[in-house]
């Protein structure tokens, strides 16, 4: 693993938060062996491959297209996502975060036969290059279930508030963009007009519309992924999801994810340097 351009912020932070909760347990952190093992049969092997396909809104945060680049974007992209190395940089820290139980019970859950079935949605749902069409799909179904005033709506909405969806995405979106800007300027391939204070709070002032706009598209998101799944499935995945257990999990999960996004990130930007003039923002 490379290291980091800037100090550990909020994303890192998080993850401290987590271990040293961690710490006051008995138990043990899960070997190599099985960490590699809870990585496959949740999906999360699958949802850090997916982190490559957000890489195009890096230059999009710069006012440029990832087209733009031609032949040399694709070429970055290949090389600062690898799947072999964002997977290594996830056994990295969760074989020292992630107990024993907690991985125990996580992965009992997802290897059931309804917890295979949502893995496979999930999966297919993450590598779907296609996002636009994921979205306004997952709209369409949300008007529908809102017209016949079907339940399954506020089914999806616990859904979402269990794996701590909005707040998460949020909070970690606003880091990714403040790492990678910061890393961009760094680089020479921008020239900021602020300080990073000023910057957080030019976020800050955005969160609102961000938090709606993100919980919308969690909702058409959950639509689109789980549509072939019955009410009572939905729900008892919810009901799992809740678990004080799973949450301990999924928190760390998501900090796990979003700092391997603003690692490969901040690596997008030192290779831009390379690629293109510096410009202001």
């Amino acid at each position: 693993m490379h290291l980091l351009l800037r100090t550990p912020t909020l994303i890192l932070s998080m993850l401290c938060l987590i271990v040293f909760g961690l710490q006051g347990q008995t138990a043990r952190a899960a070997d190599t062996a099985r960490v590699e093992a809870f990585l496959e049969v949740t999906g999360f092997d699958v949802a850090l491959e997916s982190i490559r396909l957000s890489a195009d809104s890096a230059p999009r945060m710069l006012g440029m297209e990832a087209d733009a680049f031609g032949s040399e974007w694709s070429r970055l992209v290949g090389d600062v996502f690898k799947t072999d190395l964002m997977h290594g940089m996830a056994l990295d820290i969760l074989g020292q975060t992630l107990a024993d139980d907690l991985l125990a019970h996580a992965a009992g859950f997802y290897a059931s036969e309804l917890g295979q079935r949502l893995v496979a949605a999930e999966n297919a749902s993450h590598m779907a290059e296609d996002d636009d069409l994921k979205s306004e799909s997952g709209a369409a179904i949300i008007d529908g279930l809102v017209r016949i005033g079907s339940q399954r709506v506020a089914l999806l909405t616990r859904l979402n508030a269990a794996s701590d969806v909005e707040d998460s995405s949020v909070k970690a979106i606003q880091e990714v963009q403040i790492r990678f800007l910061m890393a961009a300027s760094g680089a020479g391939v921008i020239e900021l007009q602020m300080d990073e204070p000023d910057l957080r709070e030019a976020l800050r002032r955005q969160e609102g519309d961000m938090r709606t706009s993100i919980k919308a598209n969690a909702l058409a998101n959950a639509a689109y992924t789980y549509q072939a799944f019955s009410d009572d499935e939905v729900a008892a995945y919810a009901d799992a999801l809740a678990d004080p257990r799973m949450q301990k999990v999924y928190a760390l999960m998501n900090a796990v994810q979003y700092e391997i996004m603003a690692n490969r990130f901040e690596a997008v930007a030192r290779r831009l340097s390379g690629m293109q003039p510096s410009q202001d923002l």
